[in-house]
């Protein structure tokens, strides 16, 4: 499958399972994404972890323009405000529309788990067409010891035993990925 199917692929089976799914450029069109979509879901805070030191700054200096309060590490303090977590993803799998995430920090899962929204910055050239392409870079990760890594399907879904759908009950409501086209850094 070619760079191009892969990505189609990809986009297909995530917005299957209601991820939204866009393409940017580059690491400051997601800051200015995430800020409008917190601003836009009347949230007022947004917590960033594992944002490029670049994109932290541009961040920083447009999240007053829009009235979204940045949240700082230990988010163990913020357990119960965040709106909008921020992260990169570090793999994704187009067969199922699977984010994969090196989630052994904690600020890292407290963000993608306890957050209203989660929007996930994903490089292009880290889709994978399915899981079993993730051998080498899951092997590498544990050379520095055990590793949490988290597997993401569209937003958090449960059915009771009626088969009632609820959607955010154990985690984000909203799920967006923002591909980073290829030639971004």
């Amino acid at each position: 499958m070619n760079r191009t199917e892969l990505l189609q692929h990809f986009e297909e089976r995530a917005q299957a399972v209601q991820t939204v799914v866009h393409r940017v450029a580059d690491w400051a069109e997601a800051v200015r994404y995430a800020l409008e979509l917190t601003a836009h879901r009347a949230g007022a805070t947004l917590a960033p972890v594992g944002v490029p030191k670049e994109a932290l700054s541009a961040l920083v200096e447009q999240g007053a323009s829009h009235q979204v309060r940045l949240l700082e590490p230990p988010l163990r303090n913020h357990l119960e405000d965040i709106h909008t977590g921020l992260t990169p993803a570090d793999w994704a799998i187009a067969e199922t529309g699977t984010l994969v995430l090196d989630s052994t920090s904690e600020d890292l899962r407290i963000a993608t788990m306890l957050s209203e929204v989660h929007v996930a910055v994903l490089p292009a050239s880290r889709i994978r067409e399915e899981s079993l392409e993730l051998g080498h870079e899951m092997a590498a990760l544990q050379k520095d010891g055990p590793r949490y890594l988290a597997f993401i399907s569209g937003a958090s879904r449960t059915a009771d035993i009626e088969r009632v759908l609820t959607i955010g009950v154990h985690g984000p409501q909203e799920l967006h990925v923002l591909i980073l086209e290829e030639d971004a850094s």
